[in-house]
C-alpha cells in the first residue's frame, strides 16, 4: 500500500494525521530520531510466525520482543521472525520492512504491545522508509482493531532489578 493509498484509507474513516516526511531511515529507533517523536511513540512492525501462521506484532521503538514469553502469552508451540522473502509479497506496494501496521487492508492478524503511550500519539511506516504517519494513538486502536497483550516484551536498555535476578538464580 502505497502512502497515497494509506492516506485515502485514513481520510475515509475521518482520521486526523500528520505525513512526516524525513532522509531514509531503516530502524524504528532511528526514525523516531529524526522525527522527533519518544520511542514509547513510534511504532515498530515486526512479521512473525505463529505455529506457521503469518501475524504482525507492533510495538514502540523503545521495545522488544522477549520470544520465550512472547511464546507463552500467545499460547503457541512455535514463534519465529519471518524473513523479508516469507512476507514481502503480502505488501506489494511498499518498501520491504516498511509496511504500514494495519493487520486488516492484508488481512493479516495483528498483535499490539500495550506499552505505548496512551495520552499521545502513535508515528509508523507509511510503506516507505522516508514517511511516516502520526496520529492519536486512540484513533488508531480505533481502526486497526489490534488484539492487545501485556506480556512478552521488554523495554531496551532497562536492566531487571537485582533482587530480580537473584531470586531467579535460587
Amino acid at each position: 500500500m502505497p502512502v497515497k493509498e494509506l492516506k485515502k484509507y485514513l481520510d475515509s474513516h475521518n482520521i486526523h494525521y500528520v505525513s512526516i516526511e524525513h532522509s531514509v531511515a531503516y530502524t524504528a529507533k532511528e526514525i523516531a530520531e529524526r522525527i522527533k517523536v519518544k520511542g514509547d511513540q513510534m511504532a515498530k512492525t515486526v512479521m512473525v510466525n505463529l505455529d506457521g501462521s503469518m501475524s504482525m506484532v507492533v510495538l514502540p521503538a523503545s521495545c522488544r520482543i522477549r520470544w520465550d514469553r512472547f511464546m507463552k502469552a500467545m499460547g503457541t508451540e512455535l514463534v519465529a521472525l519471518a524473513s523479508e522473502d516469507e512476507f514481502q509479497d503480502r505488501f506489494p506496494d511498499c518498501e520491504v520492512g516498511a509496511m504500514p501496521p494495519f493487520g486488516d487492508l492484508y488481512d493479516i492478524p495483528l498483535y499490539m504491545y500495550e506499552g505505548f503511550d496512551e495520552s499521545g500519539d502513535i508515528a509508523f511506516r507509511a510503506g516507505s522508509h522516508h514517511e511516516v504517519i502520526k496520529m492519536q494513538l486512540s484513533d488508531y486502536m480505533r481502526l486497526a482493531k489490534p488484539m492487545t497483550l501485556t506480556e512478552g516484551f521488554a523495554k531496551i536498555g532497562v536492566k531487571r532489578p537485582d533482587w530480580l535476578k537473584r531470586k531467579k538464580a535460587v
